[in-house]
């Protein structure tokens, strides 16, 4: 069990970041959560494998992680195109007709699975047992199973989202999908393994790094629904990006920095909840009790992987 335990972590964590600490499920939905599992979960821990077994890091998880979310959002609950989905008319903004999309959803999107559904949860899988974050969890077996699971999962979804919108994108819709998903496959598979930390170089403390990152990502979701928004937010994301990457490359930065930067975005998840609750159903009490607890349990998770990390970190960080 001890060694399965990350597993079951990741298998839960990314449903439960991806759709319940932002709000899009309530409380009251909360017995569908195994149901996201093979999708969510399956997913991200088919991701993190991939790449821990290869000896590759974060951008190799980010591109399969966007790869991810185009395969989701464009082929399986086909949130990309459908014009009325839930309700929303998420094609009024930043049309793109050849394509039947708006580039600002499409971009939010993306970048909400390869960062909160995948990114965000195998890290805190992985601080939650610092021993074993960079080894392979499965094996061979385990391994297939998963990509199985995720395949089935996706057909779940996508059964369930076509008998509830009655919604199918074109062929030529989902051909884009699919060739864009697998440019990102190869771009990631392009990325250099894993390097040793290089240079001493100065390093923020992890909460004034935590709190940077907070605002950061705050600044992202604050963008208007405009083309200048869509403009800003590719923008901020390279500028994010470009701060970051050196950093974690240096030595200095330890499992407390990279703890920071995961407490920054499911904290941004964590306020975004209350906010799609005004937004879409104030009067409903049971859904504000649920963003609450589900912020709590993503404190209590911080708290935890602080504690296991904090021996390790102070080990092998210089001080200051």
């Amino acid at each position: 069990m001890k060694r399965r335990a990350p597993v079951i972590a990741l298998l839960l964590l990314a449903p439960f970041v991806g759709e319940f600490l932002l709000g899009n499920i309530s409380l009251r939905e909360i017995f569908a959560l195994p149901f996201l599992v093979p999708l969510y979960g399956a997913g991200a821990l088919l991701i993190r494998e991939v790449a821990r077994r290869t000896g590759r890091g974060w951008p190799t998880i980010l591109l399969l992680g966007a790869a991810y979310g185009v395969i989701e959002a464009g082929l399986v609950d086909q949130s990309l195109f459908n014009p009325s989905l839930d309700g929303w008319d998420f094609l009024a903004v930043t049309p793109v007709p050849a394509l039947g999309i708006s580039a600002w959803h499409a971009m939010s999107f993306v970048m909400g699975h390869a960062v909160w559904s995948i990114a965000v949860p195998i890290a805190l899988a992985e601080l939650l047992v610092p021993d074993r974050a960079r080894e392979p969890w499965l094996g061979r077996t385990g391994l297939v199973l998963t990509a199985v699971v995720y395949v089935l999962g996706c057909l779940e979804v996508f059964a369930f989202m076509f008998a509830a919108e009655e919604f199918l994108a074109t062929p030529g819709q989902m051909i884009g999908a699919a060739a864009v998903a697998a440019v990102l496959v190869v771009a990631a598979w392009r990325v250099p393994r894993r390097r040793e930390p290089a240079g001493r170089g100065w390093v923020p403390r992890p909460r004034v790094l935590g709190a940077a990152v907070f605002a950061g990502l705050v600044v992202y979701q604050l963008r208007p629904e405009t083309w200048g928004g869509f403009a800003f937010g590719i923008a901020w994301l390279v500028l994010l990006g470009t701060a970051l990457v050196p950093l974690a490359r240096r030595r200095r930065f330890g499992a407390r920095h990279e703890l920071a930067v995961v407490a920054a975005a499911l904290a941004v998840y964590a306020l975004l909840g209350p906010v799609l609750t005004l937004m879409t159903t104030p009067d409903d009490p049971l859904r504000w009790v649920g963003n609450a607890v589900f912020a709590g349990i993503a404190v209590v998770l911080v708290l935890i992987a602080r504690a296991r990390t904090r021996p390790r970190v102070d080990a092998a960080t210089p001080p200051g």
